[in-house]
């Protein structure tokens, strides 16, 4: 179960083991983990609650009895007498400032003295608050850890009451529909509640409308089959409806068995892989045909940098992505011409010392087309050159075996030893009989009746 816990201002996360920990396993954990980190003893007195007031007393009850469940905040209560101290301990290494110059002065009247505390009071406010680690939070549904979720996403959840995993995924892509500059009909820009009747009977709809595209609107439906949910993307502009994308999800890779809570930061995982498969198939795919659709020029995406930028980014491509890319749209295939880009490419892929002094009028794609069928031609015979050569045969079909000595040398006879010069070879190889058998053999006479034909 992971925890946040306040103390001095300050939160940290902290993880029990076990599905159901108790409230006294928390208090140890808090003190032999955050109380050392903030310079307190392990031994310190504390007290531990939900909204910092009122103190959780029962050590025997388990978080869950307590209405505890995983991304709850739990503030560290201390004694009166150790906040003081700490707070004493924090203001002494800068003795020269301001709220100590103005304690130090004599009071000459009472109305002088009220707002001189009230100064000191802050000064010493601005200064526990430097001195504090500054804590990061994702402001967007790409950015967020499991086990985080964005302030946007708290609140929309809260409010959606979701009643199964794949009204939680629903949410989720709500809000990147707003992240992507979505807005909903009948909605504000930075509602924290989900649209009127986005949840119908196993069916969910949403109508959006973008400023990029004019006089269009979107609409997201999706249907729950099984396990898994069906999302489509369609497009409205004049009366026509056209359909834009589909994506699939699978709730349970993106939701966890915490969804019944009201906290987002539990419920759900995977936030980074949701936000970007979304946005890339359904989000981003709307826009580009919405504006398509109306005549309007790219708004996003490769195609709508400036040439400067594009050629940047081409010459860091290989020649085999390049080319895939001049078949794409009538835009990169004048683009991926450029002599000045080939000439980049040339310089960069081949060694010549004379392409310095070549003349301006060269075709340097044509001149790196040349070179590069020349390279594989080297790299074929290279291959073909190494390739392992076998022995030839002799006129008759039979490959000679080298002359081997003996296997256990020193044995007198045999026909190594009367004719030691004799080269040995295999018999050849058999053949089918194309004459066929003798015409009087028989096997009982046993070869004694041959003739020929």
């Amino acid at each position: 179960m992971n925890l946040r816990v306040r103390l001095n201002r300050q939160t940290s996360r902290l993880e029990l083991p076990g599905e159901d920990p108790t409230l006294a396993e928390l208090t140890d954990h808090i003190r032999q983990t955050v109380l050392p980190s903030q310079g307190l003893s392990a031994n310190t007195e504390f007290s531990l609650s939900l909204n910092g007031t009122e103190p959780l007393s029962d050590d025997g009850q388990t978080l869950s009895s307590c209405s505890i469940v995983s991304g709850d905040l739990i503030c560290v209560i201390l004694p009166e007498h150790i906040v003081a101290v700490s707070s004493s301990g924090s203001t002494e290494p800068t003795p020269n400032n301001a709220a100590s110059q103005i304690q130090t002065q004599p009071a000459t009247s009472e109305s002088y003295n009220e707002p001189s505390c009230s100064s000191s009071f802050s000064h010493s406010e601005i200064l526990e608050s430097e001195q504090t680690v500054p804590s990061w939070e994702p402001m967007l549904c790409s950015e967020a850890e499991d086990g985080q979720a964005p302030l946007s996403l708290e609140l929309l959840y809260h409010g959606a009451h979701s009643t199964s995993p794949s009204d939680a995924i629903i949410v989720v892509g709500h809000l990147l529909m707003l992240e992507t500059g979505f807005t909903h009909e009948g909605c504000e820009l930075n509602s924290v509640d989900m649209p009127a009747g986005w949840r119908g009977a196993g069916v969910y709809k949403l109508k959006y409308s973008h400023a990029l595209c004019e006089n269009s609107l979107a609409v997201l439906t999706a249907v729950c089959t099984g396990p898994t949910l069906i999302c489509n993307a369609t497009l409205k502009v004049n009366e026509k409806a056209c359909a834009v994308g589909k994506l699939c999800l699978n709730p349970s890779s993106y939701v966890t068995n915490e969804w019944p809570g009201e906290h987002a930061a539990a419920t759900f995982i995977n936030l980074k892989k949701l936000s970007r498969i979304f946005k890339d198939m359904l989000a981003y795919p709307l826009i580009a045909a919405a504006r398509e659709a109306m005549a309007l020029p790219v708004a996003f995406g490769l195609a709508a940098l400036p040439p400067e930028l594009l050629l940047r980014v081409l010459r860091l491509l290989d020649v085999h992505s390049l080319t895939r890319l001049s078949v794409v749209s009538r835009h990169f295939l004048n683009t991926t011409s450029d002599l000045t880009l080939w000439k980049h490419l040339y310089l960069r892929d081949f060694r010549d010392p004379d392409a310095r002094n070549r003349l301006r009028d060269t075709n340097w794609k044509e001149l790196y087309k040349n070179h590069y069928e020349i390279r594989k031609e080297r790299q074929r015979l290279r291959h073909h050159r190494s390739l392992p050569t076998y022995p030839s045969s002799g006129p008759f079909g039979i490959v000679p075996i080298p002359i081997f000595e003996p296997v256990v040398p020193g044995i007198i006879g045999g026909v190594y030893d009367q004719r030691p010069v004799l080269p040995r070879v295999m018999l050849p190889r058999p053949r089918p009989d194309l004459i066929g058998p003798f015409r009087n053999y028989t096997p009982r006479s046993g070869g004694r009746d041959r003739g020929f034909i």
